[in-house]
């Protein structure tokens, strides 16, 4: 059985195409909503963060043969155990990659290492900036930009309660948060730049899957200085970007 860490659209296909392949897999995500994806499709899911221990006692319930990691690119914890755990188990570890995109020659976009970084260089530019990297770091761009003079701070992140009481938590108003599920077309996306008066846009390089190119390119169109933060850096081995390659490499080493 292969263990699939999933939790994206695309890692949702890759899914569909390892058990149209003939796999047996168990998918493995954080929230119920990633969750309720899969099992729309007949994928078998378990659902929360797992630890090096936890994931390890996964493996043997499941008798899994090979781990394929197709996480979201900024997931640095769960590649980081599923890895550990691959070589401590001596399991092939197959890394799905979305492609990633290619910002050369485009004029108005900022590309940062960190997200510190990024909230540092927002700092500076002042006027209406609006985050979209998610709420998990959004406590790092609040202790930078709250109360910053001349700046509001706009996010945009999932729907979720925790979501929620994180912001009023952080003295957020709730006419700066965007609380939406996406992904965003390009009209919606110019839409709510235009309704919040945006003049800066903070986004992960996530890969087109991520919609990060209709939101940058209608941030483009609009005149909005847009700060990238690019992926992490992390040594996989191999890594794949097409599920042709991921099949072809369980068929080398699963």
């Amino acid at each position: 059985m292969i263990f699939l860490l999933a939790g994206t659209s695309d890692a949702r296909e890759l899914g569909i195409e390892l058990r149209n392949a003939g796999y047996s897999l168990m998918a493995s995500v954080v929230t119920e909503s990633a969750a309720n994806s899969l099992r729309e499709v007949g994928l078998a899911v378990r659902v929360g963060r797992l630890s090096f221990a936890a994931m390890e006692q996964e493996m043997k319930q499941y008798a899994i043969t090979a781990i394929v990691d197709a996480s979201h690119p900024f997931a640095r914890e769960a590649h980081e155990t599923a890895m550990a755990v691959a070589k401590t188990m001596n399991l092939p570890y197959i890394r799905y990659e979305r492609a990633g995109l290619d910002f050369s020659g485009r004029h108005g976009i900022m590309l940062v290492d960190s997200y510190e970084e990024a909230a540092d260089a927002a700092a500076q530019l002042k006027g209406s900036v609006m985050l979209t990297t998610g709420a998990k770091t959004v406590s790092i761009f609040a202790e930078r930009l709250l109360r910053q003079p001349d700046l509001r701070f706009v996010i945009r992140l999932l729907p979720r309660v925790e979501n929620m009481q994180m912001c009023e938590q952080l003295g957020i108003l709730q006419k700066n948060i965007v609380a939406m599920q996406g992904p965003f077309s390009y009209e919606l996306n110019a839409a709510l730049y235009q309704h919040y008066g945006t003049t800066v846009m903070i986004t992960k390089e996530s890969g087109e899957v991520g919609a990060v190119d209709e939101k940058i390119q209608a941030a483009i169109d609009l005149g909005i200085v847009i700060i990238v933060i690019g992926r992490p850096t992390i040594e996989y081995g191999s890594s794949y970007s097409t599920t042709k390659e991921v099949l072809n490499a369980l068929v080398g080493g699963a």
